[in-house]
């Protein structure tokens, strides 16, 4: 089951229905009715779902760095819900939205509109102060640090308890959210 979210489904469908509709053609070519209508019926509806899919498709965010096994014991032991739901919902496929995280964004007054929302480029999983953290790289060109740190209180209580932020900027375009598990709740996967 962990391989599913790492597949695109419209290139799934793409080269189903892609090989569906061949399928059909080469079937009427030969006058081969039920092979014809299976290609013609099926192959080009899949097809074309795929392409649909593939227009509305958001790729998956990567680790900007590997996770070491020390952090990841960490994560099992002391991982909110909230950090393994982001962490689970950034690295899979997502279809009709228009960036990761846009609606918690928008709930937290970080995206007045489309061309200044921030865009997450990547996540990383680390140890802070014995903690488990899942930091959060944005690429933020128009919204500068000093508002990023005025939404600190209200971010921490958006990803709900047993959670700190820390916010970095290591250089001006880009802002890092830390998550910072403050309790030792069982991990929720």
């Amino acid at each position: 089951m962990k391989i599913l979210p790492q597949t695109s489904l419209g290139t799934l469908g793409l080269y189903i229905g892609g090989l569906l509709t061949l399928m059909g053609f080469i079937a009427y070519a030969v006058d081969n009715a039920t092979l014809n209508l299976i290609g013609f019926f099926y192959g080009a509806p899949i097809l074309l779902g795929g392409l649909a899919l593939k227009a509305a498709e958001l790729k998956p965010v990567g680790l900007s760095q590997p996770t070491t096994p020390a952090v990841l014991k960490l994560r099992e032991e002391k991982a909110t819900s909230i950090q393994n739901q982001v962490r689970q919902d950034v690295m899979r496929y997502r279809y009709g939205q228009r960036a990761h995280l846009d609606e918690s964004l928008e709930r937290l007054d970080l995206s007045p509109t489309d061309e200044e929302r921030p865009v997450l480029t990547g996540l990383r999983e680390i140890e802070i102060d014995g903690s488990y953290a899942l930091v959060l790289e944005f690429e933020s060109p128009l919204i500068n640090f000093k508002t990023w740190q005025q939404k600190r209180e209200k971010m921490e209580k958006f990803f709900g308890p047993g959670i700190r932020v820390e916010l970095m900027q290591p250089d001006e375009d880009r802002v890092e959210v830390a998550l910072i598990a403050t309790l030792s709740e069982t991990a929720k996967t």
